[in-house]
């Protein structure tokens, strides 16, 4: 199984990154899948998440409007487009794949990726 995100960068505030997530070795169209973040000196923090069947989306407060997953089932890969990023958006962000049905606890996904680092400052 693996899981590899990539798309991190530097970015300055107001401006937009999109971070690919693409899978294999299980099968994705079964899986729901969420990103994630870590911020420096900070815990885990869930920030969106989709069904695997694309039909249902979900957003952390601190994201909603900024942020927008996406999948493509036949790409095996999962998408995060990230809009007017603040400096506190800066943080490792890791995609994560959930049997079934997703969660907003990341300890409840069966799969993480590495991360990619995404900094936001001007």
């Amino acid at each position: 199984v693996q899981l590899v995100e990539s798309g991190g960068g530097l970015a300055q505030p107001g401006g937009s990154l999109r971070l690919p997530c693409a899978a294999s070795g299980f099968t994705f169209s079964n899986y729901a899948m969420s990103w994630a973040r870590q911020a420096p000196g900070k815990g885990l923090e869930w920030v969106s998440g989709i069904d695997s069947d694309g039909g249902g989306t979900y957003y952390a407060d601190s994201v909603k409007g900024r942020f927008t997953i996406s999948r493509d089932n036949d790409k095996n890969t999962v998408y995060l487009q990230m809009n007017s990023l603040k400096p506190e958006d800066t943080a490792v962000y890791y995609c994560a794949a959930k049997y079934f049905r997703g969660s907003y606890d990341p300890g409840e996904y069966d799969y993480w990726g590495q991360g990619t680092q995404v900094t936001v400052s001007s």
